[in-house]
């Protein structure tokens, strides 16, 4: 079997996963991540109690490409559509307002917003866009403990507990940056691999 027909077989059962409401592991372009697709309460549930993640905690949501964003958002300010033009793919989490209905109170810590980033990892974009659904993208880890850079970090006794765990490297061994814009200015809550240049987004 060539690696091409590999990489195709492990993207198909990881869809095929998904698609029946199962939960995967998987590497982005930052850390491994443990996702289920956004439109599966019950996967999105499951997700929380494996990782052992506060309710309050909201978790974020990985998608294929701008205009998949867009469609979980509402009241979009231009700012977020500069960031996603300059920033993606790539490692920042953009925090924005919500179309609540789309998704799960866990999801959004209980709020009002979600986090969303398009990540630089071709594994993982093409998961999501076989799906067509956003996926969820918390570090695959159980809440509090180290983030998984590597695949030998994953903890065994969470693999038990997922459907899948797909093969691949992570490529920048560190966290995403998470923007919050939803205040008239925007605000860091979390700096990671990605310098915004407020300068020239004209947000100083």
């Amino acid at each position: 079997m060539t690696n091409d027909m590999t990489n195709d077989y492990v993207i198909s059962k990881a869809v095929e996963v998904l698609l029946g409401g199962g939960i995967i592991i998987y590497p982005t372009d930052t850390a491994f991540g443990i996702g289920c697709l956004l439109d599966k309460p019950d996967a999105v549930d499951r997700l929380f109690t494996i990782r052992r993640r506060p309710l309050s905690q909201a978790a974020p949501v990985l998608v294929s490409s701008k205009e998949m964003a867009l469609e979980y958002l509402s009241d979009t300010p231009d700012i977020v559509r500069l960031l996603m033009d300059k920033y993606w793919p790539g490692a920042l989490t953009i925090v924005s307002q919500c179309q609540q209905e789309k998704a799960c109170s866990p999801v959004r810590g209980g709020g009002t917003t979600i986090g969303v980033r398009m990540p630089n990892h071709s594994t993982a974009l093409l998961v999501i866009e076989r799906c067509g659904v956003p996926i969820l993208g918390p570090s695959a880890n159980f809440h509090g403990n180290p983030t998984p850079f590597i695949k030998k970090d994953l903890d065994p006794e969470l693999i038990k507990l997922v459907d899948l765990v797909l093969p691949g490297e992570c490529l920048n061994h560190n966290v995403s940056t998470v923007v919050d814009c939803t205040g008239q200015n925007l605000s860091i809550i979390r700096q990671g691999a990605v310098i915004i240049d407020f300068q020239h987004l004209g947000h100083e």
